[in-house]
């Protein structure tokens, strides 16, 4: 169907032009005359008169079109030359990843175990003379959690404060031990804790108490103050 609107089309120049005293024998002559051109774009066809300068051929605006398709898709698969940034996430150990502990260093990791397992306990009911989850005192508590790390210390209070460096209770650390003297009668230590953190001058530390079972209490409070005997540091 193609090629015969194009044998129709090239009769009609043909015998239009012969009236005119030409003969035209080819589509190529009807080109170099200015009285035929064509687009590469399929089903476009374009016939001009004989000034060949009124508007552009079809090949130069296909040609045209050809390159603004080839633009197009250059800014479709540019490559994008801006840098990408990866935002570094700083990494910061504190209270909410050990506990109460926020000094994290390598020197201090076994201590910060010992702070975190002695946690595991925070709730546990007071029961005289336990060492596990279904009850434990003061010493029990203490003597439970330095045992999951191989370290054997004493079962009471009492024993437990001649084990390791005798400090000062402003040097105390997380991991070290605090006594107290209770009995205002026999005036002997009779009460450990583990200190579970140091922050801005108040210390806390974790025990077992007739009253809460195993809980966390403050230095600052007035009836530990007065009850404190020393603090050990049970490891350098």
């Amino acid at each position: 169907m193609k090629k015969l609107v194009s044998i129709s089309l090239f009769l009609l120049l043909a015998l239009s032009w012969k009236a005119s005293g030409q003969i035209i024998t080819s589509k190529e002559e009807a080109v170099e005359k200015g009285l035929y051109s064509y687009s590469e774009v399929p089903g476009s066809l374009d016939i001009t008169s004989g000034s060949s300068g009124s508007q552009s051929s079809g090949t130069e605006r296909s040609k045209k079109k050809k390159k603004h398709r080839s633009k197009k898709n250059e800014s479709v698969n540019e490559p994008t030359t801006q840098p990408v940034t990866v935002a570094k996430k700083e990494i910061e150990l504190d209270e909410n990843d050990y506990g109460f502990v926020s000094d994290f260093s390598l020197e201090n990791y076994t201590q910060i175990q010992i702070v975190n397992n002695a946690m595991d306990f925070e709730g546990v009911r007071y029961r005289t003379g336990g060492t596990t989850k279904d009850g434990m005192d003061c010493s029990g508590l203490v003597f439970t959690t330095f045992k999951i790390f191989d370290i054997s210390l004493p079962r009471s209070s009492y024993e437990q404060a001649k084990v390791g460096e005798e400090i000062k209770l402003s040097e105390v650390k997380p991991g070290d031990l605090l006594f107290f003297k209770t009995n205002r009668r026999k005036k002997t230590i009779n009460h450990v804790g583990l200190v579970t953190s140091v922050e801005n001058g108040e210390i806390l530390f974790i025990h077992s108490t007739l009253s809460l079972g195993v809980t966390i209490s403050s230095m600052s409070e007035e009836y530990y103050t007065k009850s404190f005997a020393q603090a050990n540091r049970i490891l350098n």
